[in-house]
């Protein structure tokens, strides 16, 4: 018998939390998160996206042994400002038996009927800054610290259960060049010529803060068209930079300004973080940190996180003097090989970025939606 509980203790929200390191002990290709962050991400007096967001969390049973989690979200700006009448799921794990599935996603009916919803949508998280997505291509390969590892079984289950796929994202495996293409320092050159553009490079991350706020601006400004976009808060702003500012390094961070000092593009690099996270299993005491800070420091592998370009530079030639930037730091520390984040399938123009680098798409994701 299944049976499925909403949880009210401190002690089911680490059972909640703590269930895939049950779930995929024997997985080579799973990347643990890291505990106390996924507890923080929960916990109402530290995350601010509960200003306008609330959420359920319920641990699903089968002879007495937890089976499954999952979150069920209402995201208020997401439903009253931009219209969408949507409840969200995430944090969705389960073993391989479909009516454990079932009973998880009746929790996200039930929610979502009783507010008037239209439909589910998932997984997600509280908002689009967050994981997204059941992995449906590349299950032979680490996920990077922004996403899910899923078993193939899990999309199997939406399918079955009556879901279409929503948003799909692509992520490709890029080859970095032992130097710069000729082509794109040349262009880079003209660029910064013609727009009397700047680049800005960091030596500590104390000469990062002053931009961060304007890098998020930019980021609403670069993706308010795209399908999944929920504009993003001052306080998520303040929340992600406390965040991830622990692994993020200056040296993986580029900033282009305009003639006036206005902040027109950004990227932001990371050594890749998924085998000194699989280390880590979970916790950076008593030796985790040591994993990541070498991965830090000495690493063959990174992965792009963010890029935001202004709207009026977009399709300008910027992104030449971001690669040129990033391809002199790539030579100088050693990496050979650079993951993109996961893009929407529809963001064709970003997907143009990588032709030059011998782009392989090695993973694929998708959220999944019913009608309510």
């Amino acid at each position: 018998m299944i049976t499925v509980k909403k949880i009210s203790t401190k002690k089911e929200l680490k059972q909640f939390v703590t269930f895939p390191f049950q779930l995929y002990k024997d997985c080579s290709y799973w990347v643990p998160p890291l505990i106390k962050d996924e507890l923080e991400t929960f916990d109402i007096s530290k995350n601010p996206v509960f200003k306008n967001a609330e959420a359920n969390h319920y641990l699903a049973y089968k002879n007495g042994k937890i089976v499954g989690r999952i979150s069920v979200i209402l995201n208020h700006l997401e439903i009253n400002e931009i219209g969408k009448k949507k409840v969200r799921f995430g944090w969705l794990d389960m073993i391989d038996d479909i009516e454990v599935t079932r009973a998880l996603l009746e929790k996200v009916y039930e929610v979502g009927r009783a507010h008037d919803l239209e439909y589910a949508e998932g997984p997600v998280g509280f908002s689009n800054m967050e994981k997204a997505g059941i992995l449906t291509k590349g299950f032979e390969e680490l996920n990077t610290m922004i996403t899910w590892y899923h078993y193939p079984y899990y999309a199997e289950h939406f399918k079955k259960l009556g879901f279409e796929k929503q948003a799909t994202w692509v992520e490709y495996r890029l080859s970095i060049p032992k130097e710069a293409f000729e082509k794109v320092k040349k262009f880079s050159r003209i660029i910064r010529e013609r727009y009397q553009l700047t680049v800005v490079r960091f030596k500590n991350k104390k000469e990062i803060l002053p931009f961060v706020d304007d890098m998020f601006g930019l980021l609403n400004k670069t993706y308010n068209t795209l399908q999944t976009f929920v504009p993003i808060q001052q306080y998520q702003i303040d929340y992600y930079k406390e965040k991830y500012f622990n692994f993020i390094h200056p040296d993986y961070i580029a900033c282009i300004k305009d003639k006036d000092g206005k902040l027109i593009a950004f990227s932001v690099v990371m050594p890749s973080f998924s085998k000194a996270l699989k280390k880590a299993n979970g916790k950076l005491l008593p030796l985790g940190w040591i994993h990541i800070m070498k991965a830090q420091k000495k690493n063959e592998k990174a992965a792009f996180y963010l890029i935001g370009i202004d709207p009026e530079y977009q399709g300008k030639g910027v992104t030449a003097i971001i690669f040129e930037e990033m391809q002199n730091l790539f030579n100088a520390k050693g990496i050979h090989t650079v993951e993109t984040n996961p893009e929407l399938i529809e963001n064709t123009a970003v997907q143009l970025l990588w032709k030059d680098y011998s782009p392989v798409q090695h993973k694929e994701r998708s959220t999944f939606r019913k009608a309510l």
